[in-house]
Parts: C-alpha cells; structure tokens; sequence
C-alpha cells in the first residue's frame, strides 16, 4: 500500500513541475497590435560593442541590422525583415512572429516558399521599453562565459 501512495505522489510531483515553452503560452493581443506595422531598428546596443562582433539571428554582424526594415502583421503573425546597409550582406525574408503572455517575443525568420511549422529553429527575445512610435527586442547571448544583453532598438516607420 505504501509503494502505491509513493508512486502515486511522484507521478503527481511530475505533472506539477512540467514546463512551459515560450511557444505554448497564449498570447498578448495588445502587444502584439502595438507592434503592428512598418518599422526600422535604430540602434544595436551592448557592452563591449567596440571590442566584440556579434552575428544576430545567425545572419550578419549585428552592425548590419542598423536601418533594417521590418514589417509586422498582427491578426496573422506574419511579417518580413530586410537588411539593406551598405558594405553588409544583402537579405530579405518573410517572418512569423508573436508575443506571448510573459512579454517574450517569439521570431521565426523563414525561407521563401516554407512554412512556419516547417522551420523548427526561432528566436525568443525580450520586448521592452513599449512606446506607440518605439519598442526594444533584448536578446541574451553568452560572451567569454558572461551573460550579455543584445538591444535592438525599433522606431516606427514614417
């Protein structure tokens, strides 16, 4: 009888201490529709900018997505990024994207022709510092084993 109680406490522990994904919370509407429309990062912000290169989205050196042009849809969640800057490499691609509940940012930049639940590989970042014209996306990335904060800062489109 006791082994029975045991199990039986253990299977409860589990399913109580499961975990939630970035991707299986709901998510924020008014976020999201605040971020609806044409926008352009302004700035690519964190310590030691001067001294160390870093590849954003596994792309380009986050340098290169100054000016950027990023278009957001929010009743579908769909989008496109554009790198345009001179003496960086050239690209375009459609995105899907959302916020969810925690204020985290959820960014999946695809292939031509591909669908979203076809890429398995996203970004999960911060959204901060929410204004009608502004908004920032904080990234997280390891630098010589420190924790560093990436801030890409967005200014609406005119």
């Amino acid at each position: 009888m006791k082994k029975i109680i045991l199990v039986c406490a253990l299977a409860v522990l589990m399913f109580a201490c499961k975990s939630s994904s970035a991707t299986s919370t709901k998510t924020d509407r008014k976020s999201q529709v605040a971020i609806k429309g044409d926008w352009v990062i302004s700035a690519v912000t964190y310590p030691g900018s001067q001294y160390v290169k870093v590849n954003s989205f596994q792309l380009a050196d986050s340098d290169c997505f100054v000016g950027s042009t990023w278009k957001f849809v929010s009743n579908n969640n769909k989008g496109s990024m554009a790198l345009t800057k001179a003496n960086c490499v050239s690209f375009s691609s459609p995105i899907t994207w959302f916020v969810n509940n925690e204020g985290q940012f959820v960014l999946k930049v695809l292939d031509a022709g591909v669908k979203a639940k076809r890429v398995r590989d996203g970004y999960v970042l911060k959204l901060a510092n929410q204004t009608e014209t502004s908004f920032q996306l904080v990234d997280r990335i390891d630098v010589a084993g420190k924790m560093t904060d990436v801030v890409y800062q967005f200014q609406k489109a005119n």
